[in-house]
């Protein structure tokens, strides 16, 4: 009993210690340069946002943004790098609807989006759009439904592979048709949309930022947009859920994350960083070239973007299951 005193003082001031130590740990970050990890190849879509957005970042929290690609197996590999990268508020994540399909994807996946990570917040959404080869037989959507139920075994639907946001497209597009495509997966946007414009492959859902340039030329068959409302850089095109596709919708969508037990007062900076880059002209005025759309300042929290993902998973495992899609 004589040392108790002693002890509970030393004890207290150790605790104030070091909640001196993590507030001046806070005040100070950052303090070096950050990491933001791209899960896909350089000058890629998700690269570009990574970038330019890096490039904001960089000027509000006064470090380098340096950016980092790791690519392999649908984003995987870099997601798994994170997952076990040290929780210092060092490094951070950008990735797309990936994030929500892995699981279903990648049977043996070694991390768990939903408790591998700390959640920042959402960046931007792309749509999508769905276009077919210039000579295709169908002009306008309801010529395309009624076609593609009639000559479904007739239609190749490309894509740029296992777990690509043009593959989850096709695959939301025949259920809602009750229709079965031949489906070829290519390795990318890019051989894709090559395919359709040299008339390979019938059809191809794939986003803006490849689409616009060959619609305005009137390179490809357009029937219109796969998010619920009408897209500012097309706002004449219908969608597809207002042209009998009832409640369709796929976007490409990114969202930043941080190695689980990452510093919540860290995370914080970041985000309120996140939130004023978001808000940057320059920043806006590049999404908007690319058809890409900043979220609503209420999605890009932490709290929303997991939501989102939760929702995004139970949406899509069923479809890749039904299809007995993996990629193990």
């Amino acid at each position: 009993m004589l040392f108790q005193r002693p002890i509970n003082i030393a004890l207290s001031a150790l605790a104030l210690s070091f909640s001196f130590a993590s507030s001046a740990q806070a005040a100070d970050y950052p303090s070096r340069p950050i990491t933001l990890v791209v899960p896909f190849a350089a000058g890629g879509p998700t690269d570009v946002v990574a970038r330019s957005l890096g490039a904001e970042l960089g000027k509000i929290l006064k470090q380098p943004i340096v950016v980092e690609n790791r690519t392999g197996a649908g984003g995987t590999v870099a997601a798994n790098y994170v997952a076990n990268a040290a929780p210092d508020g060092y490094t951070y994540f950008i990735h797309h609807n990936g994030m929500a399909t892995a699981t279903a994807l990648y049977p043996a996946l070694k991390y768990d989006p939903l408790k591998s990570f700390e959640y920042v917040g959402e960046v931007i959404d792309v749509p999508m759009t769905l276009l077919a080869r210039k000579d295709f037989p169908a002009n306008n959507m309801a010529e395309f439904i009624t076609y593609a139920k009639a000559n479904a075994d007739k239609i190749n639907l490309a894509n740029a592979g296992p777990g690509a946001v043009s593959q989850l497209c096709g695959s939301l597009l025949q259920q809602a048709l009750g229709v079965k495509f031949t489906t070829i997966p290519y390795q990318g946007t890019g051989p894709a949309m090559s395919a359709l414009l040299g008339g390979q492959v019938d059809v191809l859902c794939d986003q803006t930022t490849q689409t616009i340039p060959h619609i305005q030329a009137g390179n490809v068959k357009f029937y219109g947009v796969t998010t619920l409302n009408r897209i500012s850089k097309l706002p004449d095109a219908p969608t597809l859920n207002e042209q009998g596709l009832k409640d369709f919708e796929v976007k490409v969508w990114h969202g930043i994350y941080a190695p689980k037990g990452t510093p919540a007062a860290d995370i914080a900076i970041f985000n309120k960083a996140l939130k004023a880059a978001l808000k940057s002209p320059d920043f806006t005025a590049k999404m908007a070239d690319l058809g890409a759309e900043i979220v609503s300042e209420d999605r890009q929290t932490p709290e929303s973007l997991k939501k989102w993902v939760q929702s995004e998973i139970n949406k899509w495992t069923p479809i890749l299951k039904a299809e007995g899609i993996n990629v193990n």
